[in-house]
């Protein structure tokens, strides 16, 4: 239905429209009329029209000022202007009001109607856009909350890239380059530091997490997880790696009171723990304070800053560089890590004179690099491995000596992580390439290659293609086309037979495959001899 206000002081008139309209449309409009200048912009105000046909000249308020008032409460009525006055000053007013149609009176009837269309088709547009936004939304209503999830359990176990966490953050709209992580534990009642009826209470959290989610982000800019038992992750990015106290104040109030609110509507109890800010890589590190947290007091809420449970290093003590240092360690990045570890030496060597010092934290590193190597690298753990790191460190008189030392270890871890994966990979795609050459004459899958190497057929896929620059179908057909070859050129075999004898259970298949890698079919290059 359209609704349709006519505007004009001559009865007349808004008879005459009345009638051509009802005429013309049918029941597919509802029209309601005014006579001056305030009951159209009354009228205006209680029926909403979707189309307003306005007299310039009416007692009171003028027609130009009228929609200027209905404006400025209905963005969406359309306007088609009717005047006795074919005015420039009128028109260009018109115009800056987005009017449809200017019309001069008297109206001719097809003027009207063609009007009306026009602004029915505008309409309706606009109403099939407006679904599609919504329906856009509605659809994003349902995608978001798996994306925000997504990027929580990525950074919770760690098992991202540094691309994936920027293509989720690209995805969420977030800016920041800091964050917070804030655990949201539920139960029946609070009992000293823990939460009652944790299974329990996890059902019934799951049961109102979109209202839990939703009273979340009404306290918090945030991003929030699954309900995983009965704990829900929540990440909140944040301008700064670090919180001032009045702002942690703050938070925490807000979040007290978010407890209190959510207790009252849900029939739960919650804690919340609060996380320091970090860089979003560090997220892991920022939930497991926020949980931390929620052990060391029997508060509602908790926040790390507020208690003595972590580490705090003296003075300008290079924190991130070393986390830096050991994040490129455990990737392989050798140039990287060794240009970390110079910088941290050069930290060293600047700040502290006690050589006993500098040996037992180069030593701490050394082993916790090998230790990242050990788990990473696939190596084999041998306990007196390392039984001359000691002395060799004690006798070193030089710094000099400990630089060389220190950065050739961690050169070696880092090597140790490199080769151990490509020796693997190798090791991996050399049994791969024994069994396709062993079995190409039977019909043979990618599952049944990575079944017998024991890896998963996607990432044998991956590995494959990296190491041989061929993916499993173009090696297996290499392989038994070169064998074809060879049994036509030497043999005389049927080219049944050979089709068998290379896996193929299909002459004509066989033979479509050959004629595209050789270019010949197998009967012409038998009879040409591989000339």
């Amino acid at each position: 239905m359209y609704k349709i206000m006519l505007a004009d002081d001559e009865g007349i008139v808004i008879d005459s429209l009345k009638f051509i309209i009802e005429k013309e449309f049918g029941d597919i409009c509802i029209i309601e009329y005014a006579k001056t200048g305030r009951s159209v912009i009354e009228l205006a105000e209680s029926f909403r029209p979707d189309i307003a046909i306005m007299d310039i000249q009416m007692p009171g308020i003028n027609g130009i000022d009228a929609m200027k008032e209905i404006r400025q409460t209905n963005s969406s009525t359309v306007f088609i202007v009717m005047s006795a006055y074919d005015k420039f000053d009128y028109a260009k007013e018109a115009i800056k009001l987005g009017v449809l149609e200017y019309i001069t009176k008297p109206m001719e009837k097809t003027k009207i109607i063609t009007a009306l269309q026009k602004a029915m088709e505008m309409i309706d547009r606009e109403k099939e856009k407006r679904s599609n936004e919504l329906l856009v939304k509605e659809k994003l209503e349902t995608v978001v909350p798996i994306i925000e999830s997504g990027l929580i359990y990525n950074i919770l176990l760690q098992e991202h890239f540094v691309e994936d966490i920027e293509n989720y953050k690209s995805i969420l709209g977030i800016k920041q380059k800091y964050a917070y992580m804030i655990a949201v534990v539920c139960g029946d009642e609070q009992d000293g530091n823990h939460m009652t009826n944790a299974v329990g209470s996890g059902v019934k959290m799951q049961k109102h997490y979109q209202e839990v989610r939703e009273s979340l982000k009404e306290c918090f800019q945030c991003i929030v997880g699954t309900v995983l038992a009965n704990k829900l992750a929540v990440l909140v990015p944040y301008e700064r790696d670090s919180m001032d106290y009045n702002e942690r104040i703050e938070l925490i109030e807000k979040a007290r009171e978010l407890t209190r609110r959510m207790r009252k509507r849900l029939d739960i109890s919650f804690r919340i723990g609060i996380g320091g800010a970090k860089e979003f890589h560090e997220m892991s590190e920022s939930y497991s304070e926020a949980l931390n947290a929620l052990v060391a007091t029997t508060g509602s809420v908790a926040h790390v800053d507020d208690l003595p449970i972590r580490c705090e290093y003296a003075g300008d003590y290079p924190i991130k560089l070393e986390k830096k240092l050991f994040a490129e360690i455990e990737n392989g990045e050798m140039n990287n890590a060794v240009a970390s570890a110079r910088s941290f030496f050069d930290w060293m060597e600047e700040n502290h004179s006690n050589l006993m010092d500098i040996r037992l934290k180069i030593l701490e590193f050394v082993l916790w690099a090998e230790h990242i190597a050990y788990e990473k690298g696939g190596m084999t753990y041998q306990l007196n491995a390392r039984a001359d790191y000691l002395p060799e460190i004690i006798d070193m008189t030089e710094i000099s000596q400990m630089r060389k030392w220190f950065v050739e270890k961690i050169m070696e871890a880092c090597q140790n992580i490199l080769s151990k994966r490509t020796e693997k990979s190798n090791s991996i795609i050399g049994m791969a390439k024994d069994y396709i050459r062993g079995n190409y004459n039977r019909d043979i899958s990618l599952d049944d290659v990575s079944r017998a190497v024991n890896i998963s057929p996607y990432y044998f896929s991956k590995i494959f293609k990296e190491n041989t620059g061929e993916n499993f179908i173009e090696y297996l057909t290499n392989i038994r086309i070169d064998k074809a070859k060879e049994l036509l050129g030497t043999t005389e075999y049927s080219m049944k037979e050979i089709c068998s004898m290379v896996g193929y259970s299909d002459p004509n298949y066989f033979s479509r495959s050959f004629k595209k890698n050789v270019g010949v079919t197998p009967t012409e290059y038998k009879e040409g001899r591989g000339r």
